[in-house]
């Protein structure tokens, strides 16, 4: 007779090795930080070379003797040249906006990492809370399984489900895509001289692709095939999990800190930012604001009871979802009176993760209806086609009885079964029947 803990045990082994937990969350997550990032590259477009590049006061040689003391990653620091800089820019902009689509998702999480890792890392005083965040999170989204939903992987994925076996053709830009990116390293390795660690990942990880791609292609039933999406499960829940906890970690620093102010416990800290003109994008609307001691008073105390009460309101669900939806009015509200707008969205992107599976499934089914009924009036798709894979569930590589899971060519992901309309912080009932290929 199995022992009850044991039994427990195997569930949860189970759960977390084979399903990857949360694909709306980890899509939404996706789309919002490489938004972020995309939008924030495009805005300061003007300003990039006296940002990053080689008009920056913060010059290359400075920067290079900083990040030999930290061990910091940038590819900014193998060469000093002009032409480089702007191959590297618009690499990143080329990746953040592939990301934020879903194209081959796996690579171009890697690719917006290294850009991300790049940017920050040439000039580490230009930035705010909003920059650590993605610096963060960038990291992360390398271990998730984010293209699962709502991406071009999933309809590309999607279509090859409807295809014969012995019809479909053959994957080039996945191995075309990898040999380009092994010579980079591989050009890179020779001048990299700080943040080794980081160079050694993406040779792991671009080996990794490489096996992928292999046993999918010539032992897409075999053991070790089957042994690699367990692992990349496990790694994808993992990282859904820190990101969870950083959300948590981010609210409960920052409210604490917050109540052993003597500003915020008299409750008049939120009157000084709107009094600097550095935070003063709408001097009528701050100066109308700031005038109303009541109201000042209200949004201080408030602020710091909604970030200290975050993580303990996770063991309720509506409790949560009142105080999730607070907080991403109050990340848009200093978006506008403070001129944060990349610190918010990359703070509502990061609130995302706790949005419930049913609104998510429902936000990307009214995405797919209002997208069809644009598309009707220009003749291009029928009012009523809203199985897009890229935003509706019923369209993606998994069939309806979630009993089947493609596989996917070299730098894409597999679409696991689809989960209930639970939030992701709920336990998910091990998959009964085993995954086919």
């Amino acid at each position: 007779m199995t022992h009850p803990s044991r039994s427990r045990v195997a569930d949860a082994v189970q759960a977390v090795t084979s399903t990857a937990l949360g694909p709306y969350q980890t899509a939404i997550v996706r789309v919002g930080f490489a938004a972020t990032w995309l939008l924030f590259l495009l805005r300061e477009f003007p300003n990039r070379r006296a940002m990053y590049g080689p008009d920056a006061p913060w010059s290359w040689e400075m920067g290079r003797q900083l990040i030999s003391g930290n061990d910091a990653f940038t590819t900014l620091m193998w060469s000093d040249g002009g032409l480089w800089f702007e191959s590297v820019y618009a690499v990143s902009v080329l990746s953040s906006a592939l990301l934020m689509l879903g194209w081959r998702t796996r690579t171009m999480s890697a690719l917006f990492m290294v850009g991300v890792l790049s940017l920050q890392n040439r000039s580490i005083f230009i930035g705010d809370g909003g920059d650590n965040v993605i610096h963060l999170v960038a990291i992360y989204l390398v271990f998730t399984r984010c293209g699962q939903v709502w991406s071009l992987d999933a309809r590309r994925a999607a279509r090859l489900a409807k295809e014969p076996q012995d019809e479909r053709s053959a994957d080039g830009a996945g191995p075309l895509l990898w040999t380009v990116l092994g010579v980079f390293l591989l050009f890179g390795t020779f001048l990299n001289q700080t943040g080794w660690h980081v160079l050694l990942f993406l040779w792991a990880f671009w080996a990794v692709q490489g096996l992928w791609w292999l046993l999918g292609r010539h032992a897409p039933n075999g053991q070790p095939r089957l042994l690699l999406d367990s692992i990349a499960n496990l790694f994808h829940n993992a990282g859904l999990l820190v990101v969870m906890a950083e959300v948590c970690l981010i609210y409960a620093t920052a409210g604490w800190y917050k109540v052993q102010g003597s500003r915020w416990q008299d409750g008049t800290a939120l009157y000084y930012p709107l009094k600097l003109d550095y935070f003063t994008p709408w001097p009528a609307l701050s100066d109308l604001l700031a005038s109303g001691g009541v109201m000042v008073m209200v949004l201080t105390y408030g602020t710091v009871i909604v970030q200290v009460a975050f993580p303990f309101t996770l063991f309720n669900r509506r409790v949560k979802n009142v105080l999730l939806a607070v907080m991403m009015l109050e990340h848009a509200a200093i978006a506008v009176l403070l001129g944060l707008p990349f610190f918010s969205l990359a703070m509502i992107a990061a609130d995302a993760v706790f949005l419930p599976t049913a609104f998510l499934v429902w936000l990307g089914a009214s995405v797919a209806r209002g997208r069809s009924r644009i598309g009707s009036r220009f003749g291009n798709r029928r009012p009523d086609d809203s199985t897009d894979p890229a935003v509706d569930p019923r369209g993606s590589a998994v069939d309806r009885q979630g009993r089947q899971e493609q596989r996917a060519p070299l730098g894409t992901q597999t679409t696991p079964r689809q989960p209930s309309g639970h939030d992701v912080t709920v336990k998910a009932s091990p998959d009964p029947s085993p995954q086919q290929p």
